[in-house]
């Protein structure tokens, strides 16, 4: 069949969930037998987030082929169970990285490069690269930002030019917007939402559907108004109200009829019945009163929420599948350097360090790890986090006491983590650590191995940094156990301890595949040793 496209727009405010409504369409789409992909187009100038700061992009989202991405890939995977490539996230560097390097090769046969058409062109290709990457029926694709924007202006002209491109019957719009609420007066307001898809079709894209986002009840009134200023169909506004439940607006949507709709308007049938059993046990079993065990994130990010998103859903994905609910505290590790926050981590049950980088914060985490090792809580590094608990080892059981990461001292006389071999020679910093899915060899015997219940995983990388093979022996000889190596033997993946409960960590970040309905092996485990610790009963 000829490839759908569905674009998504959003309006009013940023932030209004644009990726979430693409993830929970695409869903609903997969649920119906469509083979489904999803695009996000961000209009920044970096060539992708891999740089950027997590107060200002949140997390980086890694993918297989070892792409740096925006959060809402993981919305997409996480919703919709598939595995994305590089193509699904296209920003406004690469697009004019790609247009200049070949001006300066001469392709253009001295023409002028302007943003129409050549720019426009461009992102029409990368678009199209979608379909051809995945075999996908239906492709969704997101526009960053919100309309009038002036950094999204050559995305949404790409768009427009598309439905001439492909044809009406082969593209929808979707323009996600929000309806402010006048405590004053009760009342919701449209009128920003008129201006919004005013402004949307000044551009030349006329609006499909509208989902209307909401902190309170959208009425019957309110969707007629829309529709009749808005010039769509009153079955294509969809009331969005704000779920008390993430995993709730797949079932929202269901249950306005989007993904139906959308259907008969781009003239295909549903090759399967829906069905949202399994969907309504986790919303269910979030709702359902549960026993709660406590866990900490120590992280230097911890201000904003969304740079660990991954590794909240993650323990949240784990937590659920025991029947247990997720009590996260939130731990700044500057604050434990000064003396804060040691009355919050010496209530919980369990110990996560995620990954970071730079030396803001480090020996907060390595104190996390000191404790956690210590007081045999239960501990889970990722990446850095693994790092931190090598060098905590190395000081206190080994007796370096100046043991660290090159990434923080060079000088150090242990460097018990270095710089990895083939990373000494480069310069550029974007898109350079060793990135993507890699293979596991585990260790029979080890808590690893009974997690996974296999001999070999592939787990999503992200570093520069690992664990320095001169000290193998050294930490081996006093307890550490090294149950995970790359198959060559030589990098070290997963460690963990032979004496404690649960003290391990992964060079990897597993975080990135765990699935609502598939929780990852590792994080089971861990919340399994802290429910232990806290006597808490769980689901086998």
């Amino acid at each position: 069949m000829t490839t759908k496209y569905i674009f998504f727009t959003g309006g009013v405010v940023s932030s209004v969930g644009k990726g979430v409504t693409a993830a929970a369409l695409g869903r609903a789409l997969k649920e119906r037998g469509f083979k489904v992909a999803v695009q996000k187009l961000d209009p920044y100038i970096n060539v992708d987030p891999g740089t950027m700061s997590p107060y200002q992009h949140g997390e980086v989202f890694v993918l297989d082929d070892g792409a740096e991405t925006d959060l809402d890939l993981g919305h997409y995977e996480r919703f919709i169970d598939i595995r994305l490539s590089r193509v699904c996230n296209i920003t406004t560097g690469q697009v004019y990285a790609e247009v200049i390097g070949k001006e300066r090769k001469g392709d253009y046969l001295g023409g002028t490069i302007q943003v129409i058409p050549h720019i426009t062109n461009e992102i029409k290709r990368r678009i199209g690269l979608v379909a051809k990457a995945t075999n996908a029926e239906i492709v969704l694709v997101e526009v960053g930002g919100t309309v009038g924007d002036i950094e999204s202006l050559p995305f949404l002209e790409a768009l427009r030019q598309l439905r001439t491109d492909l044809g009406r019957d082969n593209t929808f719009y979707v323009h996600v917007t929000w309806l402010p609420y006048i405590a004053a007066t009760a009342e919701l307001k449209t009128k920003p939402t008129q201006h919004s898809v005013r402004e949307l079709r000044s551009i030349g894209i006329s609006p499909d559907m509208i989902v209307a986002r909401s902190d309170h009840p959208v009425d019957a009134s309110l969707r007629e108004k829309m529709a009749l200023f808005c010039d769509v169909d009153k079955r294509a506004v969809i009331p969005m109200v704000t779920a008390e439940v993430l995993y709730e607006v797949p079932l929202l949507i269901e249950a306005e009829g989007m993904a139906d709709y959308i259907l008969e308007r781009m003239g295909l049938t549903a090759r399967a019945r829906p069905d949202w059993s399994e969907w309504r046990w986790l919303v269910d079993e979030v709702r359902r009163d549960k026993p709660s065990v406590r866990v900490a994130l120590v992280g230097k990010y911890v201000e904003l929420h969304d740079a660990y998103i991954s590794v909240r859903e993650a323990l949240k994905h784990a937590a659920l599948h025991l029947g247990v609910e997720l009590d996260l505290q939130w731990v700044h590790s500057a604050d434990l350097e000064k003396g804060r926050s040691w009355d919050v981590l010496e209530s919980v049950s369990g110990v996560l360090v995620p990954g970071g980088f730079g030396s803001r914060g480090i020996e907060g985490k390595i104190q996390a790890a000191h404790y956690a090792r210590t007081h045999q809580v239960p501990y889970f590094g990722l990446c850095l986090g693994m790092q931190l608990m090598v060098t905590e080892f190395a000081r206190e059981i080994l007796g370096n006491d100046q043991a660290n990461s090159t990434e923080f001292d060079r000088a150090t006389p242990h460097p018990v983590i270095d710089l990895m071999p083939d990373q000494r020679t480069i310069s550029d910093m974007g898109g350079t650590m060793r990135l993507g899915l890699y293979p596991c060899e585990l260790q029979p015997g080890t808590i690893a191995a009974a997690a996974y219940q296999e001999t070999q995983v592939e787990e999503r990388h992200r570093h520069r940094f690992e664990f320095n093979n001169a000290y193998r022996e050294a930490f081996a000889a006093k307890g550490m156990r090294f149950s995970g190596l790359s198959p060559d033997g030589r990098l070290v993946e997963i460690v963990e301890l032979a004496d404690h409960p649960f003290m391990l960590a992964t060079q990897f970040h597993p975080e990135f595949l765990s699935r609502p309905n598939r929780p990852h092996p590792l994080f089971l485990a861990f919340i399994r040793a802290a429910c232990d610790r806290a006597g808490i009963p769980y689901r086998a």
